[in-house]
This record gives structure tokens, sequence and C-alpha cells, in this order.
């Protein structure tokens, strides 16, 4: 493993080489750095051994550049590998040395955490919306035991965290912190004795005390001497009037960011007295007043006018952004709903703002109605908003909406693939998070193509979960199109899984039976039908479920009183047929003078689907046909009769996952009729369709199969000219691609689609 470790360990290094002189966008395939650093953060345990304790550490001593352990911990992080155990593996910092630690989100406990990241020089430390067994007083004693850390960190982030004891002076204040420059307090219970602590570090130039309890101030009075960022979005208990809030931001000279913006949009007049002092902050380059109504464009254009070295203005959600001035176009960035700029620049600076993301989605909603070109850029702000908004409902429903309408006709073709297959899995998440609403599952439906090309299996199974506990006609319709198309898209062994689920065969058959006894024939009955017969194809599990919740009787009317849906059901039948155990339910008089009667359809496909039914039957032995020898003898004549009167087909009438089923039939000798049967049924498709099924064929030992049938002395002659035919065609599909003819059968996991 060593060995292996070191070459990861190479290749990475050569890549962030690269990657600091060729740019990528995410039309780009994975960068090689991100694809080792997750193979190595998903299969650490191959590469490490447990220590007592539990926790994982590495097998050999193996030095990983700064910048790699600084990236693998934040990919553990991120992709929510990094728990007690696994983050034991930056126990020894002489092997992997970190300086910016990102632990967001992540699920560690107050000793894993010092035993693992403390004795590290850290420069920054993001411990964002970590789990509530960490609060902040325990990183900040954590960090007190290395005397390098007070000096050394820079930025530390403490987003979302806990305090152990609600004000009240904390244990281990930040004033340790010697060397402290930037401090995020966002969506802490924070308060004013602990802001009193924070305003005496000595170097300390930004902080964000946003939605956090502090009342007043005052106290960053202390910093007016370095203070450059200041973020006080939604400060909800603040007791000052806006003359003493002023009063306090007006001494700061030497502030170059302020963010004063509130999504909640409290009634106040702070951004507009502001906006109205001409000489306060004269270093500003970055004001956010979003959120803040009574805010006019000739207000902030006098404002930044009187600033020529500002770049951005925050807008969203107040009365202004809608002048030339402040369109966004230029050097100066606005965040606004006036146009797609605004709206774009809103959810990129906002994404962690449920509000402000809500804001803008629903005014991005408008915009995309129109869209006539491909915009990954525009979906990824929105997949941006998504993942970072999980269990907000309608950020969910704005962001889907978007979603389709940014990928809808032809527009999706435009993409690229990694960025729909992660918006596929958040289409999903939406669904599981809120499996009852259903303007998110319309949403869902209405974004199909996804659905079509990534998660399949899983996309399936949440639709078919929805439709059980949905009766709405409409989206039931669609829930039933959707799970007919994904069927025949799955893999043999997907289908069978998915069939086998009890609660889907009764809840489609349930759908039959209601469409059957209202004598309606519609859309949504044909979709159940074909859903049906694709979860039925070579799943014996599901067809038993199928027979035991009483599906052939149900389907016996169907066929007897609608022709119109006579090849679905058909289709299916001739899976129950494949099921040999299944037998003795299909031998009944009258189903089989039923099924004898549409073998003399003059629609083929009809005939070809009663004809499958009867091979399948008569297959057997006589001493396995429970009925009258004279009926088999009838049927097996009337089987080869027919089928030798078909004509050829003009275009491929039917889809096949694998030859498997034929081969019994190959075998019988003894009834021709079953024999010809099958042969024609591989001479048709592979006829129509030789790149797909001449290679299927050859792939699961059919070449050795038809040779055996051409030469054996008991093949009927019109099965002889079939297995002719169709090993003429193997024979110029293999001089077409030099496949070869695998000598044994193979499981195939080519799909249909009916």
């Amino acid at each position: 493993s060593s060995h292996y470790i070191h070459w990861l360990l190479v290749t990475l290094v050569n890549e962030l080489v690269s990657e600091r002189c060729y740019k990528t966008d995410e039309t780009s395939p994975p960068a090689l750095t991100d694809l080792c650093l997750t193979h190595v953060s998903q299969n650490l345990e191959c590469f490490c051994v447990k220590r007592p304790d539990g926790s994982l550490c590495f097998r050999e001593a193996v030095l990983f550049p700064q910048e790699l352990a600084d990236q693998l911990l934040a990919k553990m992080a991120t992709e929510g590998l990094l728990n007690d155990s696994t983050v034991g593996v930056f126990r020894h910092c002489e092997y992997l040395r970190l300086r910016r630690a990102c632990i967001r989100t992540a699920r560690i406990s107050a000793e894993a955490f010092q035993k693992a990241l403390c004795p590290h020089r850290l420069l920054e430390l993001d411990a964002a919306r970590v789990n509530a067994d960490l609060t902040i007083p325990d990183i900040l004693q954590g960090l007190a035991t290395n005397k390098y850390c007070q000096e050394s960190l820079q930025r530390l982030v403490l987003t979302g965290l806990t305090m152990s004891s609600l004000e009240e002076p904390i244990r281990y204040p930040f004033s340790s912190l010697q060397g402290l420059r930037s401090l995020s307090l966002a969506n802490v219970d924070f308060y004013d004795s602990g802001l009193v602590d924070v305003c005496s570090l000595p170097r300390l130039e930004s902080l964000d005390l946003s939605n956090t309890s502090v009342t007043n101030l005052s106290p960053l009075l202390g910093l007016k001497e370095r203070l450059r960022s200041l973020t006080l979005h939604q400060l909800k208990r603040l007791e000052m009037s806006t003359a003493q809030l002023l009063g306090v931001i007006g001494q700061l000279d030497v502030l170059q960011h302020l963010d004063i913006s509130d999504d909640k949009q409290f009634t106040s007049d702070v951004a507009r007295q502001l906006l109205g002092q001409p000489g306060i902050l004269p270093a500003l380059v970055s004001l956010d007043v979003s959120g803040r109504k009574q805010v006019t464009d000739a207000a902030v254009k006098a404002f930044v006018e009187k600033r020529p070295g500002m770049t951005f203005v925050g807008l969203l959600a107040t009365d202004a952004g809608f002048s030339d001035f402040l369109s966004g176009e230029g050097n100066l960035k606005v965040t606004g709903e006036a146009n797609e700029t605004q709206i774009c620049e809103a959810l990129r600076r906002y994404s962690e703002r449920e509000g402000f993301v809500r804001e803008a989605l629903f005014h991005l909603f408008s915009l995309t109605h129109v869209m006539e070109k491909p915009r990954p850029d525009i979906l990824k702000l929105v997949v941006l908003g998504m993942k970072n908004h999980p269990a907000t409902l309608n950020v969910q429903l704005a962001a889907s909406a978007c979603v389709f309408n940014l990928t809808k006709q032809d527009l999706a073709a435009g993409m690229p693939v990694r960025l729909l297959s992660i918006v596929t899995q958040l289409l999903l998440e939406a669904m599981r998070t809120f499996p009852n609403h259903q303007q998110v599952a319309r949403n869902v439906f209405f974004c199909f193509f996804f659905l079509s090309l990534f998660a399949r299996f899983e996309a399936a199974k949440l639709v078919m979960q929805w439709l059980c506990n949905h009766e709405d006609q409409n989206m039931q319709r669609m829930a039933v199109a959707i799970i007919s198309i994904l069927a025949a898209k799955l893999s043999t062994e997907q289908t069978a899984q998915l069939g086998a689920e009890l609660f889907i065969v009764k809840q489609l058959l349930h759908i039959v039976h209601q469409k059957a006894t209202q004598g309606v024939v519609d859309a949504t009955l044909k979709f159940t039908l074909s859903a049906l017969w694709n979860l039925t194809d070579e799943s014996p599990t599901t067809c038993r479920h199928f027979i035991e919740n009483q599906g052939l009787d149900l389907f016996i009317k169907v066929l007897e009183v609608e022709s119109s849906i006579q090849q679905k059901v058909l289709g299916l039948l001739n899976n129950i047929a494949e099921v040999r155990e299944l037998h003795v339910e299909l031998m009944v008089q009258g189903f089989l003078d039923h099924i004898s009667t549409l073998l003399h359809s003059p629609e083929v496909e009809v005939s070809y689907f009663a004809a499958g039914i009867l091979a399948h039957l008569t297959s057997r032995g006589e001493e396995a046909w429970t009925l009258s020898p004279k009926l088999r003898s009838s049927l097996l004549e009337q089987l080869h009769d027919v089928i030798m009167k078909w004509p050829a087909p003009e275009c491929e009438m039917v889809a096949y996952r694998s030859f498997n089923p034929f081969f019994p039939l190959l075998e019988c000798f003894h009834t021709p009729g079953v024999q010809l049967w099958a042969a024609w049924a591989m001479q048709h498709v592979c006829s129509k369709n030789a790149a797909r099924y001449c290679s299927m064929l050859l792939e699961e030992g059919g070449l050795q199969q038809l040779e055996l049938v051409h030469t054996h002395p008991q093949t009927h002659k019109d099965v002889k000219l079939l297995a002719k035919s169709i090993l003429e065609s193997l024979q110029r599909h293999r001089a077409r691609t030099g496949q070869p003819a695998h000598k044994s059968p193979a499981a195939a996991t080519k799909t249909s689609q009916r």
C-alpha cells in the first residue's frame, strides 16, 4: 500500500503543477488531483490500521505535501467522510502537515479535534456548521494548547456553532489568539461580553457578526484603526438607534467592506441614512444593503460617485438597482433583480443566505423561461443554492423550477455531464426531503431527462414510492410514464430488484384495475402496462408477485375487452410464460383458447407475442403438459403454420435485454414450432439491428447454439433456414467488428425499451 500511496502522491504533485498552468472549467474532465483525493478519502481504511481508540493511522509513514494534506482534509469534510475515526490520520503532523484546515459540517468530537488538528501550526481553520458535539469553547481550548497557533492562526470561521454556556463569559477567550486577522461568528449565539473580548485582538481586520445576539456595537471602536471588513447581516437583537449605529460605523475610517444587509427585511432606515451622509466611510469599496427598503438609485449613485474606488454594491430586495449606472455590467458589481447579471451575482455572493437565495431564484425563474442557449454557468449557481439549503422548501421549489427551465428541450444537451449528474442527485434528494409535497415532485418529474440518464434505479424507486402515496391523476400519469421509461433502461439485475418490491407491483396492478373498472384506455394505462412489462422481464420474483396478486385474471379481462393494448398485455404474459414454475398458472383451457385465437391475428405484433406464450408453454415435454396431449399437438401445429405465414416486418417491432430465454427453446428438437418461433425472433432483431443484437448473441454464446441447431439431424428444414440466416448475419458482423465468439453464455447487461 505504501508504494501505491507514493504513486498517488507523485501523480498529485504533477497535477498540481499543471493546474497552476492550465485553467479548467466544468466542461472539462475531473482534475486528476480531485480523482485521486476522492479515491484515497473513500478508501482510507485500505491504507490504514486502527489504533486502540478506533482512529485510523496509515500503515506506513507517508509524507504528504502540505497543500495536498489540506486538500485531503477538505475533501473528507465536504464528502461527509470526516469523523472521529478518519480524522485520526492527521495526528502525525510531521507527515500530514496542515496549514489551512477545513472541517466544515464534519462530525467529530472535541477530543478527536484536539488530538488530530490542534498540534498543527494552522494559518486557517474553517469549522463552519460542525456537529453540536464540538463547541466554540472546545475549539478555543484546543487551539490554546498549541502556543504556535496562538500566533500563527490568522483566519477562524465558526459559523453556525454553539456556545457551551450562553450569555456567560467564555471560559477560553478569543484574546488568546493574538495572530487572528479574520473571524466569522455568523449564526452563533454570541453576546456582548464576547464582542468585548474579540475587539481586544491586536491584529483583527475582518469580523462577521451576522445573525448573532449582539445588542451593542460600541466595542468595535477598539478596532477603528485596523478593521477593514465588517459584516452585520441581520443583527436581530441590536438595541442601538440608527444614529447610534452610524455613530459607531462612521468612526471606522479604514473600513473597506461593510455589509448591513437583512434578508428578513426588518423596517429600518439605516441604509437610507448611511447613503445620505456624504463623508462617511471614505475608504469603502464594497457596500451591501440588500433587503433594506427606502434605498433609491439616485442615493446609491451619489454615494458611489464620491467613492470612485467602489467595486460592489448589494441591492437585492431593495427599491434600487434599475438604472443603467447600477446594471452590474461594468467594473461595479451589483446584486439585484433588474437583470441576469445582478441575479447571478446575488446567487454567487449569497449562496449561504437562505432568504437571498430564495429571492434570487424567484427572479431567475422568470428570466429562464426565455433561455435559448445552454447556460451551465447559471445552472451551476442554482446547484450551489440547492446544495447549501437542502431542507429549505422554498429554495428547493424555486431551484427545481429553474433547473427545468434551464434544461428543457435541447438545452440539456449543451450542459456538462458532470453538472447534470450533480443536479440529478440534488433533485432526488429534494424528493426525499419533501416526500409529500406535490409541487416539488412535479418539478422533479418535469426534469425527467436527468432521471433517464443518471441514477435510474434510485429515481425509479423514488418515483414509485411517491406514486403509492398520491392519487392525483395528472401526476399519476407522469409518474407511471417515468417508471415505464426508466424500467426499460435498467439492467436486468436492477429491473429484477425493483420489481421484487411487492408494493411496486401491487400499485401498478391497482392502477390497471382502476382503469379496467372505469373502461378507460388512456396514456396512464398504457404507461402502466409498459412498466409492468419491463419489470417482469427476466425477473421470476416479479412474475410471481404478479400472479399472487391476481394479475393474470386482471390481464385476461383487459385482453378480452380492449384490442389497442393487446401487444403490451401479451408482452407481459410472455415474460410470465418464460418462468417454468409458473406454467401451471397459465395452463387454463379458456386462457389458451383466447391466446390461440390471437395467434391468428392479422397484426404480426399481436400474433408474434401470442406465439411466444404458446412456444414457452408447449416447450415442456408431454409429461409436464397438464392439459390434453391433443390440445398441445394442435397448438404446436398452429404455431408452425402461423409463423411461416408472417411477412417480414419493416421495422424492429420488439426489443430484448438478452437472448438467454431463447436458448432453451432452440434445444426443443421434438417441437419444431417452438424452435421456429425462437429462431424467427432472433433472426428478426439481428436483421433489423445487427450492431446491438449480433454483439449480444456472440457475447452470450449464441453462435455455438445456432451451429448446433443448424447441423443437428432432427432440426426441421424451416428452422435450419432461419438458423443459417442468423449465422450469416453473425459472420458479417464479426467481419466488420472483429468480435470474437464467446464459448460460454454471459449474463447480458443490455436493456430494452417498450
